[in-house]
């Protein structure tokens, strides 16, 4: 497998070695002897699957406190895939990066805990598997609204279809800072 280091520390993509001949492919989507090698966790707590329809943006959320990482990945369809650095203190404070995530490519994207994370799905549909550090509690849950403009992140979707959690989400400036995490104390 490859890591690929990407603007903000901590945020990686993950492409495992992919086995194609003409009767399909084969990979290894999880081996916690290599992922604890390349210094990602190892511990993951909660499996997750969703499934989009093309035009759909699932952003930005975050948990806090109980921050969650989240080692995502496509197992069909495509997405673009974005994780925001919302740690108070952080040097990279507000910045994002996102990447294509797709059956076809394979990647593997790990958010670490405190960024928020979104994507949109790109595909005619998309199922979409993740893995989180910590267990969801509703009670710790946060939203930055999507199409922040102070986070200017360029959505490949240009009438997403939302829920209205998303849809009314507060603007990360408008997060009581008690609400987001700090950066060295929460990831």
């Amino acid at each position: 497998m490859n890591v690929v280091e990407t603007d903000l520390p901590g945020v990686v993509i993950v492409e495992p070695r992919i086995f194609r001949d003409d009767r399909g492919y084969f990979l290894e989507t999880w081996n916690e002897a290599a992922y604890g090698a390349a210094g990602l966790p190892t511990r993951f707590v909660q499996d997750n699957l969703s499934c989009s329809t093309q035009g759909v943006i699932r952003a930005l959320h975050y948990q806090h406190p109980n921050p969650q990482g989240k080692l995502v990945s496509v197992l069909q369809g495509e997405v673009f895939d974005v994780a925001v650095d919302i740690r108070i203190g952080s040097p990279t404070y507000g910045r994002w990066v996102g990447v294509t995530l797709s059956a076809e490519n394979q990647r593997r994207f790990y958010v670490p805990e405190g960024f928020a994370h979104g994507f949109a799905v790109t595909s005619e549909t998309a199922l979409f598997a993740y893995k989180c550090t910590d267990f969801y509690r509703p009670e710790a849950e946060g939203s930055v609204r999507w199409d922040d403009p102070d986070l200017a992140i360029s959505w490949p979707v240009t009438a997403p279809v939302l829920a209205p959690k998303d849809a009314t989400a507060p603007l990360l400036h408008d997060v009581p800072p008690e609400r987001l995490p700090r950066y060295g104390v929460d990831g």
